[in-house]
């Protein structure tokens, strides 16, 4: 398949940003393997013909990074988080790995680097490696947070469909998984697109501290993507209202409990996005969630986007942050697209 290579960056190679990477990780993580990624980043400077800084639909574009590695161990990322003030973020990659870094900025506050990378196996609940292809196929992180400090990943699995959380130590998951009960129609239900999207709502969501479980491909009986929220006070069923020739593939609450969420798909052979915004009070059990629609996009300035993150960048504003997922594929490529709300 060929593609356009859309989105113009800053090639030149005094703007290449190599991590470099501290040795392989020891004691601290009992029973797993870790590996030291070296990855280059590439930034990029327009989108959809924008500026950085500049307008692009119901979104400021605040610029982005192209991920690259000699190796076969990093891509394949399908969920995001940011787990410090410092820009440290965590991945999943659907091959059972944690990808652990610090997003790096320059003095105008745009996005210009990944260091400090390391991929790490997720554990099962005995503290091993996930057994097989079909256990490992990880789509979907959010971060929870206690007492106002992010403690812990809880990650959402497709195939052999499930949720768990994993302990946050220095901003890296650690240790077995703790599973986390979900409905049972939900893990009957074993294919590839079943769980792409878990977020947990912040303290001012009506639903405060609910997670919101959404399927790409589980139809309801209202023709809706099935979802349900986990929660002691707001628990339930609701349903997710897709554009036409996309599905849900991430989601994040903003801090006022306005819901992200996240849309993918291929038209004319190139992949499309679509970011919808939902209202904090439409977001409930019983609900059918339709958003506003905030940016769509196709072609060369995007590729597989998958996930999705909100976040505090060092000039204090907030970031939506979406990462894309390579699929392990030489034609497809690791994205890292930042954008944010017009004041």
């Amino acid at each position: 398949m060929t593609r356009r290579r859309g989105a113009s960056r800053l090639a030149a190679a005094g703007l290449m940003i190599v991590s470099a990477l501290s040795a392989i990780l020891g004691a601290a993580a009992i029973g797993a393997r870790a590996e030291a990624e070296t990855v280059t980043s590439i930034p990029i400077s327009t989108f959809m013909s924008a500026g950085i800084g500049e307008r692009v639909q119901g979104l400021v574009w605040r610029g982005g990074i192209e991920m690259k590695s000699q190796t076969d161990t990093f891509g394949g990322l399908s969920g995001l988080g940011f787990t410090g003030p410092d820009n440290k973020l965590v991945m999943v990659s659907d091959r059972g790995n944690f990808v652990t870094g610090q997003l790096l900025y320059d003095e105008n506050a745009r996005p210009v680097g990944l260091i400090g990378v390391r991929i790490e196996p997720i554990q099962n609940s005995k503290g091993d490696e996930l057994p097989r292809a079909y256990t490992r196929d990880a789509e979907a992180l959010t971060v929870i947070f206690r007492d106002g400090r992010p403690s812990a990943v809880r990650v959402g699995f497709e195939n052999l469909t499930r949720v768990a959380d994993f302990a946050l130590v220095d901003g890296r998951p650690q240790g077995p998984a703790r599973e986390v009960s979900i409905p049972r129609w939900l893990s009957d239900t074993r294919t590839n697109e079943t769980l792409e999207a878990v977020c947990i709502a912040p303290e001012a969501s009506p639903i405060a501290g609910s997670t919101l479980l959404l399927t790409e491909g589980v139809i309801d009986d209202d023709g809706l993507h099935s979802a349900y929220l986990l929660g002691r006070n707001d628990k339930g069923p609701l349903g997710y209202v897709s554009g036409s020739g996309t599905n849900p593939t991430d989601c994040a609450f903003m801090a006022n409990g306005d819901l992200l969420v996240l849309e993918r798909g291929i038209a004319l052979l190139a992949f499309q996005m679509r970011l919808v915004r939902i209202p904090a009070a439409e977001v409930k059990a019983g609900a059918h969630m339709k958003g506003e629609l905030l940016l769509h996009a196709a072609g060369g300035d995007i590729d597989n986007m998958e996930a999705l993150a909100v976040h505090t960048a060092p000039d204090g504003s907030t970031r939506i942050t979406i990462v894309s997922d390579n699929n392990f594929n030489d034609w497809e490529r690791n994205l890292l697209l930042e954008f944010s709300l017009p004041e």
